[in-house]
């Protein structure tokens, strides 16, 4: 779903800092062996593919998913995924109902005060989502007077609210960029903020067959590149080597690249 701007794919920063904060205190084991026996609870939004997302036989998958599993065979951990809306992911690691995070979440700064990040693992940026009969949008300031669409608190939203002020009721919430895109194509919004990953798929997944109502997706130079982490709860500096660890290998045996190519072609 944020910065720079992430996931993407999420407000109320200072309350979950606070919740982290106390929560990295409280459920942790010093027992060796319990810990090496764990299986470590990762919370994802899986309602973004083709980072993350529900099969028709209802199992989690996706590119992060694939790839988290990879990085804890590597690093010697075991992981259990969990469907766990964008909104409250920060607040459930913090209350130790998750252990690790995967949701392409991009590193922000006001992040790091509430987790510790993974090295970057997957580069992004934010894309804009129009109609063809919306002609006059070429870039970002196109959007100013308009009515935008994001997936609530990711950075999308943040990159709204940059544009038109984070009490403007000219951006549209939605729970999740699907929703905000059939938005878009049905006329109740001008133009949608993404990642491009998420708008890529969608987009070549779901063409509208009116072609006035086609989508078109534009990018802006204003927009920074995102780089998404893998996030653990401050202090959680063993289980975040075994993270960096398994990553490095990934990327150094292929297996990274056998992703992107199964993910988003070649």
């Amino acid at each position: 779903m944020p910065a720079p701007f992430h996931p993407r794919r999420r407000l109320l920063l200072s309350a979950t800092l606070s919740a982290l904060l106390l929560g990295a205190c409280g459920k942790q084991s010093n027992d060796p062996q319990s810990q090496a026996n764990r299986v470590y609870r990762v919370g994802t939004d899986a309602a973004y593919a083709p980072m993350e997302m529900v099969s028709a036989d209802k199992q989690i998958t996706g590119f992060d998913i694939d790839l988290l599993r990879a990085i804890a065979a590597k690093g010697g951990f075991e992981v259990e995924f969990v469907n766990t809306p964008f909104e409250s992911i920060f607040n459930s690691l913090a209350q130790n109902d998750r252990d690790v995070l995967i949701s392409s979440i991009t590193i922000t700064d006001k992040r790091r005060q509430m987790v510790d990040f993974s090295e970057p693992y997957f580069e992004a940026r934010q894309m804009i989502v129009t109609t063809q009969e919306n002609q006059h949008i070429h870039n970002a300031q196109d959007l100013i007077p308009l009515k935008i669409g994001v997936q609530s608190a990711t950075t999308g939203d943040f990159m709204a609210q940059k544009l038109l002020g984070g009490s403007n009721p000219a951006i549209r919430r939605f729970e999740s960029m699907p929703m905000a895109l059939a938005e878009l194509a049905s006329g109740g919004v001008d133009a949608v903020i993404g990642d491009e990953t998420v708008v890529r798929h969608f987009l070549h997944n779901n063409q509208v067959g009116d072609a006035r109502k086609a989508l078109r997706l534009l990018s802006d130079d204003g927009f920074e590149k995102e780089y998404y982490g893998i996030a653990v709860r401050k202090g959680e500096q063993e289980l975040l080597e075994k993270i960096n660890r398994g990553l490095a290998a990934v990327k150094a045996d292929g297996t990274y690249d056998k992703l992107k190519v199964k993910y988003f072609g070649s």
